[in-house]
């Protein structure tokens, strides 16, 4: 059927994606480990917003007459060795993780979804090309590919945002491409072709709804896993670089006074913990409502 704009209506063709995004969190807060981590998720991206405003003391604060103080009403999580309050080090600390692991996995999920839609769309020697390459990368775990480039052009927040555009596309545009290939021959894609509707069109209009569920699925745990490189670069040193309040920073920098202020330790740690496990909870919530819609 063609609509009075030129363009055909697709009954088959999946839902528009913006409604399951609104039914899928609703039906995130009806079970109780999702509603719990997608709770903890909205928590840490508030302080990541408004840290700055409620947070008591500068990151960099050194309160020389309260050094390694534990933790009390005055200082929630207690002070470090150098006097600087935990508690605001971690509420301003939010922002760079959400900021670096957040950007880096929308755009390594914007790349890897482009790629992997052309990929699996037109086939050919360019996906057998494309996917022999990202085979080459992927054979390098994470981590270890990180240190290398951070080894070669030196530790920086640049270096942490490129380790995740070139480690995480891959991934992505596996999960999309696999999608895309059983897809592509359906009838509405078939319809689509028929009526000399635009590449373009097919597959943001129509193949690209398709892919949105586990693209949904597959974004939220590319985030959590670079919320924990992030987190790794910084605790041995080749991420973000002192005197930032960066959570993997703070715990490199407790060990060597844990004896003394282990809460120092404890704290930055257990936070990285709870946005890790709130987001792959969150994930798999998702992953299941998503299914139940589909």
């Amino acid at each position: 059927m063609v609509t009075k704009t030129g363009h055909m209506e697709i009954t088959d063709a999946a839902p528009a994606w913006g409604q399951r995004f609104i039914h899928s969190l609703r039906k995130l807060y009806r079970q109780p480990a999702a509603a719990f981590g997608t709770t903890v998720f909205i928590i840490f991206l508030l302080l990541a917003c408004i840290g700055p405003l409620i947070a008591p003391y500068g990151a960099n604060e050194q309160i020389y007459t309260a050094a390694r103080q534990p933790p009390s009403t005055d200082h929630w999580f207690g002070t470090d060795h150098l006097g600087r309050d935990v508690f605001s080090r971690i509420i301003l600390g939010a922002r760079d993780i959400f900021i670096l692991a957040g950007l880096g996995t929308f755009i390594a999920v914007l790349i890897g979804t482009i790629l992997g839609l052309v990929s699996g769309f037109y086939g050919g020697w360019f996906d057998e090309l494309l996917m022999r390459l990202f085979d080459s990368l992927m054979a390098i775990p994470a981590l270890l590919f990180a240190l290398l480039l951070l080894g070669t052009i030196g530790p920086s927040r640049i270096g942490v945002f490129l380790a995740l555009l070139i480690v995480y596309p891959p991934i992505v545009a596996r999960v999309v491409r696999s999608v895309v290939l059983s897809e592509k021959n359906k009838s509405y894609i078939t319809a689509a072709r028929t009526q000399g509707e635009k590449t373009s069109f097919i597959l943001f209009r129509l193949v690209l709804p398709a892919v949105y569920p586990a693209l949904a699925v597959e974004s939220a745990l590319r985030f959590s896993y670079a919320i924990f490189l992030t987190a790794s670069l910084g605790f041995l040193g080749v991420g973000v670089q002192p005197p930032n309040p960066d959570w993997g920073l703070m715990v490199n920098e407790a060990r060597r006074t844990y004896t003394q202020v282990p809460w120092a330790l404890y704290f930055p740690a257990g936070a990285i913990a709870v946005v890790v496990i709130g987001v792959n909870l969150m994930s798999d919530g998702l992953k299941r409502s998503l299914r139940a819609q589909g």
